[in-house]
C-alpha cells in the first residue's frame, strides 16, 4: 500500500471509528467501514479511490466529475467514487458523516458529539 493510500486511510480511520456502531473489516480484500452490519465506505481496490454510500452524488459530481464519478458498475447503487488524491479533507470528512447517517439507526445518531449531528 502506498504511502498516500494509509495517510487517506488514516484520514478516514480518524473520522469515522469514533462514530457509534463503526466495524472496520475487509470487503474484497480492502478496508471498509460498517454501521450495524451496513457497509458505508471503503477502500477500492486500486487503492486511489474511496467508495462511498451517497444519496446525493448528481450534487457532488457536479462539483467536481473528476474527483466525485461513478462507473458503470455503480449505476445502480447509491455509491460513488471519491479520488483520494484530488478530494478536499473537509468534504470526505462530510461524504463520510453523511454515509454514516445514510446507513446507521437513528438511535446511534443521539450518541454523536454535538458538533456531529
Amino acid at each position: 500500500m502506498q504511502d498516500k493510500t494509509i495517510l487517506a486511510l488514516t484520514f478516514v480511520r480518524n473520522v469515522v471509528l469514533s462514530l457509534p456502531g463503526v466495524t472496520e473489516q475487509l470487503c474484497f480484500e480492502t478496508p471498509a467501514f460498517y454501521v450495524n452490519k451496513h457497509i458505508f465506505a471503503r477502500l477500492k481496490e486500486d487503492e486511489e479511490n474511496i467508495v462511498v454510500h451517497t444519496l446525493e452524488r448528481e450534487k457532488w459530481m457536479l462539483k467536481d466529475p473528476e474527483t466525485f464519478f461513478i462507473t458503470a458498475h455503480y449505476l445502480n447503487y447509491k455509491y460513488m467514487l471519491v479520488n483520494l488524491d484530488r478530494v478536499e479533507p473537509n468534504d470526505l470528512k462530510e461524504l463520510l458523516l453523511t454515509a454514516w447517517k445514510n446507513r446507521a439507526p437513528k438511535k446511534f445518531w443521539k450518541e454523536l458529539p454535538d458538533q456531529e449531528s
